[in-house]
């Protein structure tokens, strides 16, 4: 007897992570991970698999192990380990088991590390914060006082930052403290070593003005401690780095647009001292790219025989890329109709491995022969639950809008019928240069397993369709984008299926922006669900951790420069014209688009004496839907699903 996929898949469901193949491509090391269900706590072990017989075992036995980094010899794996009361540490383990070893004991803990080629050493990631002690520490048992003295003195997940900083250490495996290695009012991450063991490649955002915007370069520091240089000369922002196989070039994801990051839309660049980046792809595809400050940057492979792999995303499909050094057009060697979050090459570049999640797999671990091109799903977590609660069906198609295709993705339940008629729900990306792909999204299952139709778009402003596609939403919020949300519906509606008296959006973060203009410039939608909204621009330029990094490039200047165009483009100035009921689900602890957005937007629309109301979630940040505490995660869920089950 099959079931709907529940609200408690945010505990139900198991997760694989930071995959790793052994130099020889014998073996496949991933963190496994799932929530106990009693306790609520998060766990996860390193699992090690055979990659010729398809047996594997529980490599590691701590309650938070993640990271798995195999030795460049393959005789050892490091990885980082969480105890109880304790932040993260850098361990190793020989390939044969036995005891782990800590390599780290640092108060604030690691966030990265990277082997360096003889094994001897490994470079990591680790924060420095000057002030020491936390703020209510001191031993006299008073609060004390925060000093802010920057723009950027916090960050939504990671909280208060004040005038700390990530940089780079150094360790020997034979024991020792470790060195610190690079220092200064700016963050060193994403560290990777020169082929030779002589230098170290990393990101760093040391601008001038790199308390005004979020952008980053790539340095090269000398292995033994000195000054870094500056190799990205000419590129705005650097999202990944690789080293040329004779450690003469480095390869980075970049851009050079000065109003864009790199994580939005990247070319790959050959850097070389004293020259020009040298673009080696065009815009056509994206390199998959993650913020280093909570993720590994994806692994970047150049060949010995100068051959570049990589993930690229192209209209809401990852593909594993081949692409020569010399420049030239992409050569898909596997993936397409998934999203794949990393990589992971043997030495000779004759595998990969590729995790991923489509359609049906909320995710799991692929191999992909790099010489015949067959591929092989190595791992199945979520078999058995997916079973019982059968995902929903994908439709593609475009929707023509003037001289523009607008890509979109339908969800329809699994025991769809089409000779009856189902709500349909707009769900809205955000970003607004995010984007939806052929992949399982816990809050569409949900509603289309629950007997609802899907509608999941990818206006203009989404990523992954190229330059010019993401580009023209800048400054033009609820505009154009909008338009091409408002023809998709009004496309499918014509289904005879579709019940277009029950039309409902949902939206997050940017979604959550689009949702509420929505609603304040159409009576289309019968219910809203809002979550963690912009509403009101002018406020929101100077109380977002990022209102002034990313709102300048997006609103198109700064506050000062045209206050009446931040109000225009608000959804708060049309919350007269509200007459959807709107619920609004908001975490207390979001920096990025903090809850005085939806408090702001509660009290006006109840004074207005329209239908909302309002749900706060405790110690949540931004991200909490995806990495939050699980039963909120639940709640969030169930909360969506009940106000859709009531107004439509």
């Amino acid at each position: 007897m099959t079931a709907p996929i529940l609200p408690d898949i945010a505990y139900r469901l198991r997760s694989v992570g930071d995959p790793g193949i052994s130099p020889d491509g014998s073996t496949l090391v991933y963190a496994l991970s799932w929530i106990e269900t009693d306790t609520m706590e998060s766990r996860s072990r390193i699992m090690l698999m055979n990659l010729s017989s398809g047996t594997e075992e529980e490599f590691t036995k701590g309650r938070r192990d993640s990271a798995p980094r195999f030795a460049p010899d393959g005789k050892a794996v490091g990885f980082l380990r969480r105890t109880e009361g304790k932040q993260s540490q850098v361990y190793v383990i020989g390939i044969s088991g036995g005891e782990a070893k800590q390599l780290t004991e640092l108060s604030l803990g690691v966030r990265d590390f990277s082997w360096s080629p003889d094994g001897k050493e490994i470079v990591f990631t680790a924060d420095v914060d000057p002030e020491g002690e936390a703020p209510d520490a001191g031993g006299s048992g008073f609060p004390r006082v925060r000093v802010v003295k920057r723009i950027r003195y916090r960050y939504d997940t990671l909280g208060w930052r004040g005038d700390a900083h990530f940089h780079l250490f150094v360790v020997d495996l034979n024991g020792g403290s470790p060195r610190q290695l690079t220092d200064g009012d700016w963050d060193d991450m994403a560290a990777v070593w020169c082929p030779d063991g002589s230098r170290i490649g990393f990101i760093s955002g040391r601008r001038e003005d790199r308390d005004q915007r979020a952008l980053t370069e790539a340095y090269v520091v000398p292995a033994g401690g000195g000054e870094p240089e500056l190799w990205s000369q000419g590129l705005t922002d650097v999202g990944a780095i690789a080293w040329s196989p004779d450690g003469t070039r480095m390869l980075v994801a970049g851009s050079e647009m000065p109003e864009g990051m790199a994580i939005w839309q990247s070319t790959l660049y050959v850097l070389e001292q004293g020259k020009p980046p040298r673009p080696i792809t065009d815009d056509s595809v994206r390199p998959y790219l993650t913020f280093p400050a909570f993720n590994r940057p994806p692994e970047i492979c150049w060949t010995k025989d100068d051959r570049v792999l990589y993930l690229g995303d192209t209209k809401g499909e990852t593909y594993l890329l081949e692409v020569s050094a010399a420049g030239g057009r992409p050569r898909p060697s596997g993936g397409g109709g998934w999203q794949s979050t990393a990589l992971s090459v043997d030495a000779n570049a004759n595998a990969a491995i590729v995790q991923s999640t489509y359609p049906a797999s909320p995710g799991d671990i692929h191999y992909l022969d790099l010489v015949s091109t067959a591929s092989e799903q190595l791992t199945n977590v979520n078999r058995e639950y997916l079973e019982e609660h059968p995902p929903a069906r994908m439709e593609k198609f475009f929707v023509q809008r003037e001289d523009l295709e607008v890509e979109c993705r339908l969800w329809f339940p699994p025991d769809f019928d089409r000779t009856r008629k189902y709500p349909l729900i707009l769900d809205v990306h955000g970003g607004p240069n995010g984007a939806f792909y052929d992949a399982f999204n816990p809050v569409q299952q949900v509603l289309a397993t629950s007997g609802h139709l899907v509608l999941a778009v990818n206006p203009r402003g989404s990523a992954t369709y190229g330059k010019e596609f993401m580009m023209s939403v800048l400054d033009d919020w609820g505009g154009e984008d909008y338009q091409d949300l408002m023809v998709s519906v009004e496309d499918v509606a014509q289904r005879a299926y579709v019940d277009e008296t029950r039309l409902g959006i949902h939206g997050y973060s940017y979604g959550g922006f689009m949702t509420s203009w929505a609603v304040g410039h159409n009576d289309r939608f019968k219910a809203a669900v809002v979550g963690a909204p912009c509403i009101d621009l002018y406020s929101m330029y100077g109380t977002s951790d990022i209102g002034i990094s990313f709102g300048e490039s997006q609103w198109g200047g700064t506050l000062m420069d045209s206050p009446e165009k931040f109000l225009k483009r608000s959804p708060i100035t049309y919350a007269g014209n509200v007459n959807t009921p709107v619920l609004l689900l908001h975490g207390e602890a979001d920096m990025r688009c903090p809850i005085s957005q939806s408090e702001e937007y509660f009290q006006v629309l109840k004074r207005l004496g329209k239908e909302v109301e309002f749900v706060r979630f405790p110690d949540s940040s931004h991200l909490f839907p995806r990495m939050g505490h699980p039963k909120m995660r639940e709640e969030y869920m169930a909360r969506t699903l009940g106000w859709f089950r009531k107004w439509l």
